[in-house]
């Protein structure tokens, strides 16, 4: 049998966010990928930061800004960005945000594909 992991609603997967905060739960993490979604209160802020690792983040619910090395985006639902390792990013919600961060472990792309 394979294993797999199944939520029917991210967006149900989310605790309450409270005013002023940003919470984070990972939803799947094996050898080769870690998923992590994020809410996010309007205002809160993941300040400048890198990456040792590509990652892929998605936007599910709400509006923010990012910051992706000198450029600025606008992201709502939909939005989708890769990310190389050590890329400088910082995300700011304009309103309650849920995101996907997808960080993908050493190996977990074979080039030769």
């Amino acid at each position: 049998m394979t294993s797999y992991t199944y939520f029917d609603s991210i967006i149900e997967s989310v605790p309450e966010i409270l005013d002023d905060s940003i919470i984070s739960r990972t939803l799947h993490a094996d050898d080769h990928i870690k998923v992590v979604v994020f809410g996010f209160a309007t205002g809160q802020e993941l300040s400048e930061h890198t990456s040792s690792q590509p990652a892929i983040i998605e936007f599910v619910q709400g509006e923010a800004t990012v910051t992706l090395g000198d450029d600025v985006h606008h992201a709502r639902p939909g939005t989708w960005i890769h990310m190389p390792p050590k890329m400088p990013h910082k995300i700011t919600a304009t309103s309650p945000v849920i995101m996907l961060l997808t960080l993908l472990r050493s190996g977990a792309v074979d080039p030769s594909d």
